[in-house]
């Protein structure tokens, strides 16, 4: 039998820029192309402008004193600012701290002292949160950050420092940059235990957001709707880093998600891909104005960051004109991409699987138990090496040396299969199969089962605790048009075609999942909710 292990070949060299050069050559050859619209923002930048703009940030950097290596955090929603700061650290080798907007008080005090963070811009406010009252409450504890610059109230003057320092400063410091320096911490958002800060390289980011545009077919031709976050890998390496590696324009619809501000971004814009999560695309298509919206300039995108349901991603394709839009599976340790469906797949292929190993990088299947490669169609931990594998936990070599072995393989975490033709399917987390009397059950496939129910608009299972069978499964079901979905009306339709043992015991209806900023629905709240309403905190002690 032929193992689990596939590389990605390429005819493309991977790129040997650092960020800044790289953009410095896409401006040479597109000048005039838009680069950056950030549609609330009601602003426009072409390349020209677009590098214009990144150089007078970084000389105001410079005059802040601030050198290669220091940090400095980013607490923000997407907006014009962010991507200008993204590009002008990366000229001058300082290293940027993208800080989750979600995070309160305590969350914002880790990430800047762990990280040692100088200097911290952030919005003034996003949603309920003031973030000028939380940076006033933690500044004391952070002897280390000696500034803070808002955006709307302290930028202008924070830019028009930067007048007094020589361009030529800026090119001196871009020379000594090297590609494999650090230039970006993303915290990751682990269910326990504090965030750890991958830190990544110029190659890392710059590469990965080559090779996902080369997927997507991009050229200068194409305007790249972005609606997901920036402080994420999804927004800042699979958006900006895929548009200025290939000089294809970037557009902001928001600051944050919001399903009709995309469409009409799509709209105005004419954009040719779109980017976001299953449960975006889902609030996309369910929205009460969606066929208001003229989406036909789209051809592509991307969907990632958890499984996509099947029947959802026929939809996008049918019904968003997005033929060629492409399925990505990665993690924040990987830059983040490692397999990419291609345009060319089939259509079962694009809905069933994430695709093939990426260009470059090398992926295997391993039993979690051994270790060891299994063969291809047998389920086991997925690992991924190659460029992207981060540099590390920053200043963490313990949890490091837990999630990259020797051999500088990265463990997921993530349960996945692979079949004859290496194509991956992820079949779930680790953490998260439910073992119900010995039988090893994957919530994946049942959800998966269960939206092709007409009245489920999105299921999510889990595994809650039960007496007899050590787990039993219990689905969350967010349904169409408010309609109600009971345990008899699940268990009927399940009746004769899945196994016994996979019908959820458990069914509850909701109006939306806890979700993390970047869309991933907190399975872990949904047991925990589980646990308190169908009292079983007992039947887990006992």
């Amino acid at each position: 039998m032929e193992p689990s292990y596939a590389s990605g070949t390429s005819r493309t060299p991977l790129l040997g820029d650092t960020i800044g050069d790289n953009l410095d050559r896409t401006i040479a050859r597109w000048g005039d192309r838009e680069a950056l619209v950030s549609v609330q923002q009601s602003e426009r930048y072409s390349y020209a402008e677009l590098g214009e703009a990144v150089d007078r940030a970084a000389r105001s950097l410079i005059a802040a004193d601030l050198r290669a290596g220091d940090r400095v955090g980013i607490w923000s929603p997407n907006c014009a600012e962010w991507v200008l700061v993204q590009y002008a650290t990366a000229k001058l080798g300082i290293i940027l701290v993208n800080i989750n907007p979600a995070y309160r008080t305590s969350e914002l005090e880790y990430a800047l002292r762990q990280s040692g963070c100088r200097m911290l811009v952030a919005a003034t406010a996003f949603k309920a949160s003031d973030y000028v009252a939380m940076v006033g409450e933690v500044r004391p504890s952070l002897p280390r950050l000696e500034r803070v610059v808002f955006i709307g109230r302290d930028w202008d003057g924070f830019m028009a420092e930067g007048e007094r320092v020589d361009a030529a400063e800026i090119a001196d410091r871009q020379a000594a940059t090297q590609f494999d320096d650090p230039i970006n911490i993303q915290y990751t958002s682990g269910t326990t235990g504090f965030p750890k800060g991958a830190t990544l390289s110029h190659h890392n980011i710059l590469n990965n957001g080559f090779f996902v545009g080369e997927g997507c077919g991009y050229t200068e031709q194409d305007r790249v709707c972005i609606p997901v976050p920036y402080y994420h890998c999804f927004g800042m390496v699979m958006g900006n880093l895929a548009c200025t590696s290939h000089g294809a324009c970037m557009v902001i619809p928001a600051p944050a998600f919001d399903p009709e501000a995309t469409l009409r971004a799509v709209q105005d814009e004419r954009c040719t891909s779109l980017y976001g999560v299953p449960t975006m695309f889902i609030a996309e298509l369910e929205h009460p104005r969606f066929g208001d919206y003229d989406l036909s300039s789209l051809r592509t995108g991307i969907m990632a960051g958890s499984p996509c349901p099947i029947e959802t991603m026929r939809r996008v394709v049918s019904q968003m004109h997005m033929d060629e839009v492409t399925i990505c599976y990665g993690m924040t340790e990987t830059s983040p991409v490692s397999t990419q469906t291609g345009a060319e797949d089939t259509m079962e292929q694009r809905v069933g699987t994430v695709g093939r190993t990426s260009p470059h990088l090398e992926t295997k299947i391993v039993s979690p138990e051994t270790g060891g490669i299994v063969e291809r169609g047998t389920p086991g931990e997925l690992c991924t090496r190659g460029y992207s594998v981060m540099l590390g936990y920053w200043d963490d070599e313990e949890r490091t040396r837990e999630a990259i072995d020797q051999a500088r393989w990265m463990h997921t975490g993530d349960l996945a299969v692979m079949d004859a033709d290496g194509y991956v399917n992820i079949v779930g987390r680790i953490k998260d199969m439910v073992i119900r009397g010995g039988e090893n059950v994957y919530p994946r496939e049942i959800e998966e089962f269960l939206m092709g129910h007409p009245d489920v608009a999105d299921v999510q299972v889990i595994g809650v605790p039960d007496a007899r069978y050590g787990e039993e499964l219990m689905a969350w079901i967010v349904t169409r048009g408010g309609a109600e979905l009971g345990h008899e009306a699940v268990a009927e339709y399940c009746r004769g075609r899945i196994a016994h043992y996979k019908v959820p015991r458990y069914v509850q209806c909701v109006s939306e999942f806890p979700m993390t900023v970047t869309g991933k629905v907190m399975k872990f709240k949904l047991r925990e909710q589980a646990i308190e309403q169908l009292g079983l905190v007992q039947e887990q002690t006992a």
